[in-house]
């Protein structure tokens, strides 16, 4: 469904990502765990060739080359991203935003997807009409992953949806993601926070300093001391999870 292949990334003269090697079936969730400055952020914004690799391949749907597309071609293609940091417009009400999103794609029914939002994400029917800026992060938060899922949405980048929110909050959105799982979408989940990583997702990959350094399962990487400590800075103990079902 979504295949990098020796990615290289720069900004400017800096090279970011190095070599980059990343495989997605249909239908599955896989996290990319790193620190801060790790690559995370290139690397979803190089897949919507919001930051375009100087060389590499990414494929999706294993034949559409995404490096020769235009970022508003990726998106129609599929593949949407939910940003680090939410990236909804906080003057707007929860409804102007999901609009807005929908004015890119062609051919769309904008109430019924809308609609459809609201049956999926209660709380954003009843705030329809509210201003984001009034919104809890939690909130925030359900409203860029709904915004996402607008369309005909095939592959979902999520870059550190968990960053600033409550634990309980935080358990809230690893549900969503494996209620994601099961309609069939494909997830990028880059994140810091193990845990939610191990609990989410079926893979893993770590990068660290534009490099994967590590790719396994969840029990693989779960009891793999070394690699929490060296590239992380956690044990196995602040790791331990269950698998997804």
């Amino acid at each position: 469904m979504l295949q990098l292949s020796a990615v290289h990334t720069y900004y400017g003269p800096s090279h970011v990502l190095h070599g980059v090697n990343l495989k997605l079936a249909k239908g599955e969730a896989v996290s990319l765990i790193g620190r801060n400055g790790a690559g995370k952020t290139t690397l979803m914004r190089t897949v919507m060739q919001l930051t375009p690799p100087r060389s590499g391949s990414i494929l999706v749907n294993e034949n559409i080359e995404l490096t020769k597309l235009k970022p508003h071609d990726v998106f129609r293609h599929g593949v949407r991203l939910c940003p680090q940091g939410r990236g909804v417009f906080p003057k707007l009400t929860v409804e102007e935003n999901l609009r807005l999103a929908l004015v890119a794609q062609r051919g769309q029914d904008a109430n019924a997807q809308i609609q459809k939002a609201y049956d999926r994400f209660a709380v954003l029917g009843e705030k329809r009409h509210q201003k984001v800026r009034g919104l809890s992060g939690g909130q925030r938060q359900i409203l860029a992953i709904a915004r996402a899922l607008l369309g005909d949405t095939s592959v979902l980048l999520m870059d550190e949806p968990s960053e600033g929110l409550a634990p309980l909050v935080v358990q809230e959105l690893r549900d969503l993601i494996l209620d994601i799982k099961t309609t069939g979408i494909t997830i990028l989940l880059s994140e810091q926070n193990v845990k939610m990583a191990l609990s989410a997702c079926d893979r893993h990959y770590i990068l660290e300093k534009g490099e994967i350094r590590f790719s396994g399962t969840t029990q693989e990487l779960a009891c793999n001391e070394d690699i929490l400590i060296q590239t992380l800075g956690v044990s196995t103990a602040v790791a331990q999870c269950e698998a997804p079902a």
